[in-house]
């Protein structure tokens, strides 16, 4: 378990690191217009996957002064938590689970009262579609109820680097590197259902994850000079 101080020394250097690379790298956005089209559907829950979400803090328009990102609890979550405060956004300290003990241990019920709060009072809240640790790029149930149960929207979201490394990890983690070229790619907002039913749970999941890989696949054509 790392000190605290070597979690703050760690988070600091993560968010100075995240910086530097989107500093140095030649951004595409897509569309152009994107906090312009968003603006209607605010306050909206920003969806990303797990692994390629570390350049979100920089996918945020000035716009949404109060962003929210939902983290877990855990000894890495407090390294990324420090990094996100560090750019700007407001923390939301929690994670979803696939069964009771697992939403239990990772305070899930307290993170999605939150996460309804903070739309009720007007901020956007951005979290991972995908629950940890697995499998990846798979919705969970989690954010579907939040959109539903709030009435709010899931935008989904990605940011990739041409210049990159890809992790042999659970949630297929990917590394930005600089002095290359970025690209932020935002899908249209998917408004789910009230209707908590399993027939409408997997068909809100299904969605999301379409959109999700949508966006995602948009990012690394562009950024890999395959976009049309």
């Amino acid at each position: 378990m790392r000190s605290e101080r070597a979690r703050r020394a760690l988070g600091l250097t993560m968010a100075n690191y995240l910086s530097f690379v989107h500093r140095t790298n030649r951004l595409t956005l897509e569309p152009e217009t994107m906090a312009e089209d968003a603006t209607p559907h605010l306050p909206a829950i920003v969806a990303m996957w797990h692994g390629q979400h570390f350049m979100l803090p920089f996918a945020r328009p000035e716009a949404w002064t109060d962003c929210r990102v939902m983290i877990s609890r855990s000894a890495d979550g407090d390294v990324n938590a420090i990094a996100a405060a560090h750019l700007g956004l407001g923390l939301i300290r929690a994670s979803g689970g696939r069964n009771a003990a697992q939403i239990r241990k990772r305070h899930g019920v307290r993170g999605f009262l939150q996460a309804m709060t903070a739309l009720e009072e007007g901020a956007v809240v951005a979290l991972t579609a995908d629950v940890p640790k697995g499998p990846a790029r798979v919705a969970g149930d989690g954010i579907v109820q939040l959109a539903g149960r709030s009435g709010r929207p899931v935008i989904p979201v990605a940011y990739a680097t041409s210049r990159r490394i890809n992790l042999n990890s659970w949630d297929k983690a990917t590394v930005n590197l600089p002095f290359g070229r970025a690209a932020i790619v935002c899908g249209p907002p998917i408004y789910i259902d009230r209707d908590m039913s399993e027939t409408a749970l997997a068909a809100g999941r299904k969605r999301i994850e379409d959109g999700l890989n949508g966006v995602t696949d948009r990012a690394y054509a562009i950024v890999d000079r395959h976009a049309g």
